[in-house]
């Protein structure tokens, strides 16, 4: 969404400066804009207007001298009516990357490559997995007069099985009354919904029964926990370390450690894959939930599977970063994957 602090003439001189420094990473001066603009201003015009989108916020001086660097704000309108204008026809992916993959680990590991490659910046991606944690069912069956069985199925097909030990059997009737309780009150809720309050009325309807109703819900939180370990895949990570404002020894280290760790990682990729917003995302400096990546852009995007299932791309760079690249890149490859997973979903089926 445009900024309503900046007329036209400022867009074009701020967008003027943002793609000068992408491409020299060199504060820019008024002359240099005077002649990179169609605007046919002079440099004392220009420079009136540098010094408004320096007081707005949108770019800073870092030195004495005239030149001007984007600060984040700056970037963010930048990136912001970017993607705004991207919502053209994405191109379809090179012809190697869907020539016969068998499986989705060999594929998304392709698909690091293939950004990395691309891009020249450092690239993520994780494996799909279950995100939306919405009950779909519970079943509680009879297995003998001490026993129950709990089934409990979530989005994506996940089910987990429980046996509940009781001390007197129960009957057909009270058993069909408990299912129908707890398939009322909890069928289609995501976990966050599942609260304290919903939980002690449950219990106070279930009556005598009310550590049956805790053992099922029990075994929900389990079927949550017990997800398998978010896998992620990356790319690149040494591209990063051709600019040299990531490149001095101590941020260097740190950022390749937190490739090759990658539980921060994990925690970035999970959050993007459970958001509902499924398009780019981008984050500037210190937008950055990653301490070690906060003078980085981060760029992500949620790919689908259906049923909940999904899972993330992303690309880590300098914050002048090339983004019309970067984000023509990601939604190809966003696009051939939610294609390319589906069918084999289908295939599987």
């Amino acid at each position: 969404m445009a900024d309503i602090e900046l007329d036209e003439r400022k867009v074009k001189i701020l967008n003027a400066i943002i793609k000068n420094y992408l491409e020299t990473g060199e504060p820019v001066g008024s002359r240099t804009i005077s002649k990179y603009t169609d605007l046919n201003l002079s440099s004392a015009t220009i420079r009136n207007e540098m010094s408004d989108l320096e007081d707005l916020g949108y770019i800073v001086q870092p030195h004495t001298s005239a030149g001007r660097i984007p600060s984040d704000k700056g970037y963010r309108f930048y990136v912001n009516n970017l993607i705004a204008s991207k919502d053209k026809e994405v191109s379809d992916m090179k012809e190697w990357m869907i020539e016969r993959e068998e499986k989705i680990e060999t594929l998304l590991k392709n698909v690091a490559k293939v950004l990395a490659t691309n891009t020249q910046y450092a690239t993520l991606i994780s494996a799909p997995s279950v995100v939306s944690n919405r009950l779909k069912f519970v079943q509680l069956s009879a297995v003998d007069e001490n026993q129950l069985l709990s089934v409990v199925v979530m989005d994506g097909n996940i089910v987990k099985n429980k046996i509940i030990h009781i001390d007197k059997p129960l009957d057909n009737e009270t058993l069909l009354k408990l299912n129908m309780l707890l398939n009322t009150n909890l069928n289609g809720l995501s976990v966050d919904q599942i609260n304290l309050a919903l939980i002690t009325r449950l219990k106070e309807q279930a009556g005598i029964h009310d550590e049956i109703v805790s053992q099922v819900l029990d075994t929900v939180a389990e079927t949550i926990t017990e997800d398998e370990d978010l896998q992620v895949y990356t790319s690149g990570a040494t591209n990063i370390f051709k600019y040299p404002e990531l490149s001095d020894s101590k941020k260097a280290s740190e950022l390749l450690d937190t490739f090759e760790e990658k539980q921060s990682l994990i925690e970035l990729l999970s959050e993007n894959a459970s958001d509902e917003e499924t398009g780019i995302q981008v984050y500037i400096g210190d937008e950055s939930p990653i301490s070690t990546m906060k003078d980085c852009s981060i760029v992500t995007a949620t790919y689908e599977l259906g049923d909940g299932v999904k899972g993330t791309i992303g690309i880590v760079g300098p914050k002048r970063m090339d983004y019309e690249n970067v984000v023509d890149n990601i939604k190809s490859l966003k696009e051939q994957l939610d294609k390319l997973l589906r069918n084999e979903k289908k295939n599987d089926s």
